[in-house]
């Protein structure tokens, strides 16, 4: 194997560690970790799923190959590519359903630190950086090939007509 995989070697290994349970033990202490810290400094989400439509508040969601394999391989049914671009198409998420999140329990960590909320822009962008670190060292720990990069594309990447 090259010192880089391909994307499908990487798809497969990030699939394959996110069905394992000590892996997804790990990543889920990280969310606990975050869960925590959000709790703590109180920020309001209003429900309002602007923090979804990406176009719309000129943002995007970058996470890592694991985190959306984790969401991937907890789904109560398989992601159609078609959601995906269409998603991409509207600008936004393929798990927003109205104003809410579809996969709220199983979301990666940049949907778990952002807020619309102005106050949050003081301490979200830290945490951010922090939980990432901790899902890289978990990465590292367990080696499993690290890849940062637009949600939408992880999703496409994992999805099952052309994940491996």
């Amino acid at each position: 194997m090259s010192a880089h995989p391909s994307s499908d070697e990487a798809a497969r290994s990030w699939l394959d560690a996110a069905r394992s349970d000590a892996v997804a033990r790990d990543l889920e202490a990280v969310y606990a970790i975050i869960a925590d810290q959000v709790e703590a400094r109180g920020p309001a989400c209003w429900a309002s799923g602007r923090c979804c439509n990406f176009d719309r508040t000129g943002h995007r969601l970058y996470t890592t190959g694991l985190e959306a394999a984790y969401t991937i391989t907890r789904l109560r049914r398989p992601l159609d590519i078609a959601e995906i671009r269409a998603a991409v198409v509207g600008g936004g998420c393929p798990f927003q359903e109205g104003n809410l999140c579809g996969v709220h329990p199983i979301r990666p960590l940049g949907c778990r630190v952002y807020f619309c909320d102005r106050s949050a822009q003081d301490w979200q962008m830290d945490l951010s950086e922090r939980a990432i670190a901790m899902v890289r060292e978990l990465h590292d720990r367990r080696r499993i090939e690290y890849r940062y990069a637009e949600w939408r594309s992880l999703l496409a990447l994992l999805s099952p007509e052309s994940a491996p």
